[in-house]
Formats: structure tokens, C-alpha cells, sequence
């Protein structure tokens, strides 16, 4: 039975819920400033957030999940430790979740799809008791090395997210660099799950109901491009046209071009222009990533594609 298009009160509550808590925390900002807050511990939140969102974006979701490009080991293991401290779950336990999430999108058996409620996309999802087996779901992570060791000292790494804020800035630094980042983090990385599969637009066809959503896009570097990545899993970039800016694709792209990143996989522009859902899209210019290198080998099936 075909579901019916959200209601625009259904559409406010959903963006009070999201948007909310970050306006909050902006207000509280602007009400402590040089009282409760200082530059040191704005500077900690924005420079903690950069970072453990790449680790995420670029090194559990891109890299990890789903093979869009090989790194060097060290920036490998950097990428997974940083993402690691966004206690969204072990490396393992994050990639297995996500794959899952491909192979069954918005159907029975989806970890996170709004058809079982928009709340239970968001964070629902989190308190159910089925739980992506790593070896059924990404077995060839298994024996991985480096993701092993991440996934085994996750906590680790969740703590050094806290501890050194906390060493910088004292419990302000812990209070601004851990505890509001972690807050953005979670909310920003759940809105893909959440609001990216229920608002935005589709340039693409897919077995899904993901959406490409602007907002989620800036504040997840590029994330919020949701409908593309769900037509393009394997992409490097989720941002395909030049106004769909993408964070950590210019990220992967640097990385590229200092040595430390290789076989970075581009939709070839023939693929790009056949399955755009309408005419217009086809013919609009591409992202300026695209063009920079030939895209790699098309031969093996991109995880979870559609």
C-alpha cells in the first residue's frame, strides 16, 4: 500500500525536533558568550566536530562501507580512530548496519526506515534488538587487521574524544569539544537516516525513498546528497552536480592528489546522464570533482547497490 505524502504539521514537528537543539545551542552561544563560553571553547567544538565527522563521512561511510576508494594504512587507520569517536558504534558493528540498511532500504528488514516512523528512523532504530551481524553483512571486514583492532578498542577512542577536549579546555573544553559535539554529531548523522529518506528531492530512481536534502548536505559534508549516494552507492562523491557542495569528497580529492588515497571511484559521465531521473538533470554540469581522474574499473558490483 503506497504511503501518503507527509503533512506540512507532520513537516514542522519533524524540523522542530531536528533543527531545533542546534538553534538552541547557538542561542546558548550567544547568551554565555565571554560568561560560559569563550573562543577556546567554540574553537574546540568546531575543530572536534571537523574531525570526527570526516571520520565518519569519509572513513566509516566511504571508505569502509563501501569501498569507495583505498587509502594509504595510516590515513586508513586515522580515519576509522577519528570515526570511531563519534560513538555512533565500532567500525564493524557501524559498516555491517549500513550495508544492511542498502540491501533492504525502506523495506521490511531496513535497520532505519521512516515506513516504521520518522522517530524510529532518527533514533528508534538504536533500541531494537536486530542487530546487523558483521559476518553476514561485511565478512570481508572481518579480517581485516586495522578495522578489527579499531572495532576492539572502540571505547578507546570514545573516551580520547572526551578526555582530550577535556585536557585543553578543562571541563568547558569537555562540556563544547565532547559532550554539544558529540550532541551535533549523533542528530546530524541520524538526520541522513531520518530526514534525508523523508524531505528533499530525487534527481534519480532508486528502490528507496532517499532524498537529497541541502541542509543535511552542509551540516553532514555532503551526506545530505542521500538519493544520489542511494543510486550510486560506490561513489566517492555524493555531491554530482557543481552546486551540491561536498565536504568530504574535496577531502577524498585532496587526499587523491597527495598520494594517500588511490582507485578513487567517479560515476562514469554515461552512467550519470542515463539514469538522471529527468531530461534538465542530465544536461546539468557536473560536480568539478568529476572530470579530475578516470573513473576506476566498473567491474565489481558497488555495495548495496540497488
Amino acid at each position: 500500500m503506497p504511503s501518503r505524502p507527509p503533512t506540512l504539521a507532520y513537516k514542522a514537528v519533524v524540523l522542530l525536533v531536528v533543527v531545533a537543539p542546534l538553534l538552541a545551542t547557538l542561542v546558548a552561544i550567544y547568551t554565555l558568550w565571554e560568561r560560559a563560553v569563550t573562543w577556546r571553547d567554540v574553537t574546540l567544538f568546531f575543530v572536534f566536530y571537523a574531525l570526527i565527522a570526516f571520520g565518519v563521512t569519509v572513513g566509516f561511510h566511504r571508505m569502509l562501507t563501501h569501498r569507495s576508494f583505498r587509502p594509504h594504512p595510516v590515513i586508513k587507520f586515522l580515519l576509522l580512530a577519528l570515526g570511531s569517536m563519534a560513538f555512533e558504534g565500532p567500525a564493524l558493528q557501524w559498516a555491517a548496519t549500513h550495508i544492511k540498511h542498502h540491501a533492504q532500504a525502506d523495506r521490511e528488514g531496513d535497520p532505519h526506515s521512516p515506513a516504521e516512523g520518522f522517530l524510529h528512523a532518527h533514533v528508534g532504530w538504536m533500541f531494537s534488538s536486530d542487530v546487523a551481524d558483521p559476518e553476514v553483512y561485511c565478512r570481508h571486514l572481518v579480517n581485516d587487521p586495522i578495522v578489527t583492532f579499531i572495532s576492539r578498542t572502540f571505547l578507546l577512542w570514545g573516551a580520547l574524544s572526551l578526555l582530550i577536549p577535556f585536557a585543553i579546555g578543562g571541563w568547558e573544553g569537555l562540556l563544547w569539544g565532547g559532550l554539544v559535539r558529540m550532541f551535533l554529531t549523533h542528530h546530524v548523522t541520524w538526520s541522513v537516516n531520518s530526514v534525508c529518506h523523508t524531505f528533499g528531492k530525487r534527481s534519480f530512481e532508486t528502490n528507496d525513498r532517499s532524498r537529497n536534502e541541502w541542509v543535511v548536505g552542509l551540516l553532514a559534508f555532503g551526506e545530505g546528497w542521500h538519493n544520489n549516494h542511494h543510486a550510486f552507492p560506490r561513489s566517492a562523491f555524493h555531491g554530482l552536480r557543481w552546486w551540491q557542495f561536498d565536504l568530504s569528497g574535496y577531502l577524498i580529492w585532496a587526499l587523491e592528489k597527495m598520494r594517500l588515497a588511490h582507485e578513487v571511484y567517479r560515476v562514469p559521465a554515461a552512467q550519470l546522464a542515463r539514469r538522471s531521473q529527468r531530461a534538465g538533470d542530465a544536461r546539468a554540469t557536473s560536480s568539478p570533482l568529476a572530470p579530475l581522474v578516470t573513473p576506476a574499473p566498473t567491474s565489481a558490483e558497488p555495495v548495496g547497490a540497488p
